[in-house]
C-alpha cells in the first residue's frame, strides 16, 4: 500500500471517529477548557478596566456557546445507531 493510501485511510478512519459519540464527547470536553480560557479572559479584561478586550472574549464566549449547542445537536441525532458503541 502506497503512502497516500494509507494516509487517505487514516484520514477517513478520523473523519469517522469525529462523527461518532466518543469522538463528539471529546469535543465537548475540549470546548470544557475553552470556557475555562474564556472565563479568565473576561475577568482579566475586568479587572484592567480594557472594553477591548472584553468584547474579544465574550465574541469568544458566543462562538463557544454556538460550537456547544451543534456538538449537542450532532450527539442527540446519532442516537443509538452508534456503530462503536455496539
Amino acid at each position: 500500500m502506497s503512502t497516500v493510501a494509507k494516509a487517505k485511510s487514516q484520514s477517513s478512519s478520523i473523519k469517522g471517529f469525529k462523527h461518532s459519540k466518543p469522538g463528539l464527547w471529546l469535543s465537548l470536553g475540549t470546548t470544557a477548557f475553552g470556557a475555562i480560557s474564556i472565563v479568565k479572559d473576561i475577568k482579566r479584561a475586568n479587572g484592567e478596566h480594557d472594553r477591548l478586550r472584553l468584547i474579544n472574549a465574550l465574541a469568544g464566549a458566543a462562538a463557544l456557546i454556538t460550537g456547544t449547542a451543534m456538538l449537542l445537536r450532532e450527539l442527540k441525532q446519532l442516537g443509538d445507531d452508534d456503530v462503536l458503541l455496539g
